[in-house]
């Protein structure tokens, strides 16, 4: 490559940075304060890649959650940056950033954007502590995250990240600035399609027929993501009409409500397991996720205090 291309290259690069730190300082605000303690909920942490992976990974059962009154969290580990086709940088961020905000006040979740450029997303020591942290502030019963097998590295080391904090949320002497867990959570991951090195496993079930518009519905105003394609879309997807956009998103609800009903039918046997026959046969709509084995082992008895959706 010429050496002029380099130039240009590194040129645009730096000024993608410049422009993403520099919107998203502009936007900054105090993050919501860890929900008070000793009010007898639970608390929810969920962390994923990007702004969106959460909502679509979690956002019925914290929704489930939510509505009982406990505390969910949302954590997106890198702004999104350059999740879309046609833009990118600060503006790209925000957007996105905007449409996470706007979920989650369909959700009633909590929801930080950390701002690590997508696609840069590594398991250094920094974000090892970063991580450690804010399961700490949170005071997290549950940790969810991405297995660390998976397509796309931002993904990978997000999984990574989270498992590498699992035991030193409860040592004291790492981020001795904010206090350490008196009692480790238990993690889960997000289930998947991916095989090597081992498939996907749920140790849990959960139906969300009774909030799946919900997510519909948060999802939908994710417009970026799923109406425009993200990253690997195309200006075909984006309406020429007025009448467009309603054809567009319904066939965008169609397309996520689909998503949960294959899970319902993938793991109908762990639905029955928690639900009961009657009940478990009847679930349309369900996420599912499996324990990691690096935290708590709660016994059948926690996990439906813990997952207070099957009386």
């Amino acid at each position: 490559m010429p050496k002029s291309s380099h130039a240009i290259m590194k040129t645009a690069s730096s000024r993608r940075r410049f422009l993403t730190s520099l919107s998203l300082a502009a936007a900054a605000t105090a993050l919501p304060a860890a929900p008070p303690a000793g009010d007898g909920k639970l608390r929810i942490i969920c962390f994923g890649a990007h702004p969106d992976d959460c909502e679509l990974q979690a956002g019925g059962v914290g929704a489930l959650w939510a509505e009982r009154g406990h505390h969910v969290k949302l954590v997106s580990a890198t702004n999104g940056d350059i999740g879309h086709w046609r833009e990118a940088g600060g503006p790209l961020a925000l957007r996105r950033k905007g449409e996470v905000e706007a979920a989650a006040k369909i959700l009633g979740t909590t929801v930080e954007v950390l701002d690590i450029h997508d696609g840069e997303l590594m398991p250094t020591l920094d974000n090892r502590r970063l991580i450690t942290r804010l399961i700490r502030q949170w005071r997290a019963d549950i940790v969810f995250s991405p297995r660390p097998n998976d397509y796309h590295p931002d993904h990978r080391y997000t999984g990574v990240l989270v498992q590498d904090a699992a035991f030193m949320v409860g040592v004291p002497f790492i981020c001795p600035d904010v206090p350490p867990l008196a009692r480790n959570p238990l993690f889960m991951y997000y289930t998947d399609r991916f095989q090597k090195p081992n498939p996907s496993t749920a140790d849990v079930a959960i139906s969300i027929d009774s909030v799946i518009e919900r997510k519909l519905d948060a999802l939908a105003v994710m417009e970026s993501q799923f109406l425009e394609g993200g990253a690997l879309g195309h200006a075909a997807l984006l309406p020429r009409t007025p009448a467009d956009k309603p054809k567009r998103i319904a066939a965008v609800r169609a397309s996520h409500a689909a998503r949960y009903l294959g899970i319902a039918e993938r793991f109908r046997k762990e639905l029955k397991q928690w639900y009961g026959d009657a009940r478990g046969s009847a679930v349309k709509h369900a996420e599912a996720f499996e324990i990691c084995e690096y935290g708590r082992r709660p016994d059948a008895t926690e996990m439906k205090q813990l997952f207070p959706f099957f009386s």
